[in-house]
Formats: structure tokens, C-alpha cells, sequence
């Protein structure tokens, strides 16, 4: 009866009471998710709602548009008779188009002069100018193509053909690859620098593919508000995650993964959102273990629903501190009493809890410090959709690209920073040997996301 329960149990595994990828969820598993939704629903229909602000596309100024049409009706459309005159205020309506792109071309001749001497001299290329091919123009391009995008090389080469005219072998894709990752590296290992000494960190981890025999590694995320840093390492393990994120200092929040034990629990918070598919996993098995997890379940419900009021601003912190203290109280006996459960699993995960127990309120009484650790979930998805598209990376300069382009695209869409521009300006300034543009925010920037925050 025990082994058809360990059976069943893995049967019911899902997104909702595991780590599993919601992905990897079946049609049933989908329609379930679906009537459960169905059931909560308010009555709303789709799209916006009623009292909303209308959000309209801006015209052009006048002195941006390239051509101008006065279209004026020749008759009523009532009575036929003749119209003259001007409207002060016509409506206006404008169309956008793109222009046909054609890369143009700069030639330089290197010309071979001989001396008396015997010796002949060729010319050498100023400095900034690129010794292959295409121009930082067409290397940040591809890049975006490559680490946005997630666009394989030869999608990459067609793209490049049909939008731009630009002709590119595969080889030539990768060379570009080569450029930019090396023209990021200070910007990146800056921005890692700037995430260790960050006051409030979130981290993640997941499975990458590396080498000719797809050996497994890891992509591990670290995120704060401003700024984003991915590294590809060969482990999943404390070391790897001291590497990413340096000594502790800070906060930190995460999952419960054993490789993060070395951070204090004192400034941890561990992700509601994961024990919230602990506690629904409990919640599914028989016996005891059962109402043990539909009453943590009840609990965790209970203090979402006050986390809600919280941000926004319903609910004061002071007395969703005094809301908590009864609550925790009562999650610590539920604990303490599945520790005595017969089902084994349930007894080892309740154990687990109550070692790092502190670490599930921390967010309570601190500010900025959120409850799940959807921040870096929602950073590394853009690495699981591009890992399931390409099957990993097939060297480690590969690797350094992806860790490298993934950190500039992540950083720079949370800072508002276009991504192409910023890509040519770090090429650029590999090619002159000047100073390299930097990933970390302005002071313009950094009071625009202190608000937000």
C-alpha cells in the first residue's frame, strides 16, 4: 500500500504541488487549472475594464513626419452641394512605414609601397576600424537577433539577408558571437560586482547543456531591482552559488536548496510560493498528513491575502506585523505536529521547515524584501525557453556568451536601455580601446526605480 502511494503520488506531480515547469503539465492537468480559475473568476469579461484611463498611441510632431497629404471632401455628404474652405483643426492620421535598408559600405585601400631597401610597407587600418567584415552596426544586431531574440545562428543568417541585405556565413555569425561577448565582459563582471554588494538580492538556478556530448551545468541568476547577472557554472552547489553571489551580505532570497544554507538565516527569506507547493503536495495525501496540509494551505492563503493589502496600501505594515504573530504561531505547531506524521515525506519536509523557520518571515518587518522569489523565476525563464530551443551551448566561449548576453538584455530592459545601441557602444569602445559603457543605473535612473520600488 506504501509503494502504490509513493506511485499515485508521483501521478498527481505537477506544477502546482512540485518544482516541475508548468510545461510539463498534461491536458488534464491544464483543464483542471482552467475550471479552477472558472470558479474564482468575478464576472469580469476580457480586456479593459470599465473606468479605465484610454491608452492611445501619440502623434508624430510635425517636424519628424517625412510626408505630408490635405485631403478636403469636394461635396455634402447630405445635400451634394460644392464645400469650400479650411478646417482649423483637421483630424489627423498618421501611418508609419519602414524604409527599404541597404548596408552601406566603407573601403579602405591598404596600399604596398617598396623602399630602396628591399623592405615593402603596407598601410595599417586606423584605430576603431573593425579588421573584419561588418561594422558594430551589424555585430549588435545579430547580437539582439542571438540573446533577445533567442535565434539560432542560421536564423540568425536569414534574418540578416531578408531585413537588412546583409550577406553572412555561419562561420561569420559566430565571429560576431566572439566580438560582442568580449566586448562585454567588463560591463558584466561590473554589474557582478554591483549584485554582491546589492542590500536585497533574489537567486536562481537551472539546468544548462554544455559541450559536444551536451555534458549538464547550471545557469544561475542573481537579480536586484536595478540590475540582473547570470553565470553558467559546472555545479549546482554552495561553491557555485558563493561564486555568483560573493560573500553574504545582504538579502537573500530564495528557495529552500541546500546550496544556500551558508547564508545567514537572520537575512534569508525563503520563497512562500514554493512552500505553498509543499504544502498543496501534503495536502494531497491521506491520512493525517492531509489535514496537516489544507490547514497550512489556509494559513498561507490567510497571509497572501494580507501581503495583498500591504502593497497596496490597505493594510499598514505595523499591523500586518501584529497580524503575523498568531499566524506564525500556528504554521510552527502545524509543523511541529506533521513531524510525528507517519508519512515519512511529509515528516522529513516539516523537519526541513522548522531548520530554517526564521527565514519565512524576514519579509514581514523588512522593506523590500518580498515573500516569493518570482523575481529570479521570471529572469530565468528567458534562459529555460533559449536552453529548450538551442539544447545548451556547444563550448565554453559559447557559454560565456549566453551568461554575458543574457545579464546585458535582462539589465538593460529593467532599466528602460536600448539594448542595440547599448551592444554598438561597447563594440565601439572594444575596436578604439576608450572606456566601455557601463550596465549600472544612472542617478536618473536609480530614483526612477527607488519609486517604482
Amino acid at each position: 500500500m506504501a509503494r502504490v502511494e509513493r506511485l499515485e503520488e508521483q501521478l498527481r506531480s505537477s506544477s502546482g504541488n512540485s518544482s516541475k515547469p508548468p510545461s510539463s503539465d498534461g491536458p488534464k492537468r491544464a483543464a483542471d487549472q482552467k475550471e479552477k480559475r472558472a470558479k474564482k473568476s468575478q464576472g469580469r469579461r476580457p480586456g479593459g475594464q470599465p473606468g479605465r484611463l484610454k491608452c492611445s498611441r501619440a502623434l508624430v510632431p510635425a517636424s519628424e513626419v517625412t510626408k505630408f497629404h490635405t485631403l478636403k471632401p469636394g461635396c455634402c455628404a447630405a445635400c451634394k452641394r460644392r464645400l469650400y474652405g479650411t478646417d482649423p483643426n483637421p483630424t489627423l492620421h498618421q501611418v508609419a512605414h519602414l524604409p527599404e535598408i541597404t548596408p552601406w559600405i566603407e573601403q579602405w585601400a591598404l596600399h604596398a609601397l617598396g623602399c630602396p631597401c628591399g623592405r615593402t610597407t603596407r598601410a595599417e587600418l586606423p584605430a576603431g576600424v573593425p579588421r573584419g567584415a561588418f561594422g558594430p552596426s551589424i555585430v549588435a544586431v545579430t547580437a539582439v537577433l542571438m540573446g533577445a531574440c533567442r535565434a539560432g545562428k542560421r536564423v540568425t543568417q536569414s534574418v540578416l539577408a531578408d531585413l537588412f541585405g546583409v550577406e553572412m556565413s555561419l562561420g561569420a555569425v559566430v565571429g560576431c558571437q566572439k566580438l560582442v561577448s568580449k566586448a562585454l565582459a567588463e560591463p558584466v563582471q561590473e554589474a557582478v560586482q554591483f549584485v554582491q554588494r546589492a542590500k536585497v538580492k533574489h537567486a536562481d538556478e537551472t539546468s544548462w547543456y554544455q559541450g559536444a556530448q551536451r555534458t549538464q551545468v547550471w545557469l544561475w541568476v542573481a537579480v536586484t531591482t536595478a540590475v540582473t547577472v547570470f553565470a553558467i557554472q559546472t555545479h549546482r552547489s554552495a561553491k557555485a552559488a558563493q561564486a555568483l553571489l560573493g560573500k553574504a551580505k545582504g538579502t537573500l532570497i530564495s528557495d529552500r536548496y541546500s546550496g544556500y544554507t551558508w547564508w545567514p538565516l537572520s537575512d534569508r527569506q525563503v520563497c512562500w510560493a514554493h512552500l505553498m507547493r509543499d504544502f498543496t503536495a501534503i495536502s494531497e495525501r491521506a491520512g493525517d498528513a492531509r489535514r496537516i496540509g489544507l490547514a497550512l494551505l489556509d494559513e498561507g492563503h490567510r497571509l497572501f491575502h494580507w501581503w495583498h493589502r500591504v502593497r497596496d496600501g490597505t493594510l499598514s505594515r505595523k499591523n500586518f506585523h501584529i497580524y503575523t504573530r498568531s499566524l506564525q504561531n500556528r504554521v510552527r505547531a502545524l509543523l511541529v505536529q506533521a513531524q510525528a506524521s507517519a508519512d515519512e515525506k511529509t515528516a522529513r519536509t516539516c523537519k526541513n521547515l522548522l531548520r530554517v523557520f526564521p527565514a519565512l518571515w524576514l519579509f514581514v518587518d523588512t522593506e523590500g524584501v518580498e515573500p516569493t522569489n518570482n523575481r529570479a523565476e521570471r529572469a530565468i525563464r528567458h534562459g529555460v525557453l533559449w536552453r529548450k530551443i538551442s539544447l545548451g551551448t556547444h563550448s565554453h566561449h559559447g557559454s560565456r556568451f549566453v551568461e554575458r548576453i543574457l545579464t546585458t538584455v535582462a539589465t538593460l530592459r529593467q532599466q528602460n536601455r536600448n539594448l542595440r545601441a547599448f551592444i554598438q557602444q561597447a563594440c565601439e569602445a572594444q575596436l578604439s580601446g576608450s572606456e566601455s559603457p557601463s550596465l549600472l543605473p544612472s542617478s536618473a535612473i536609480k530614483s526612477q526605480l527607488a519609486k517604482a520600488a
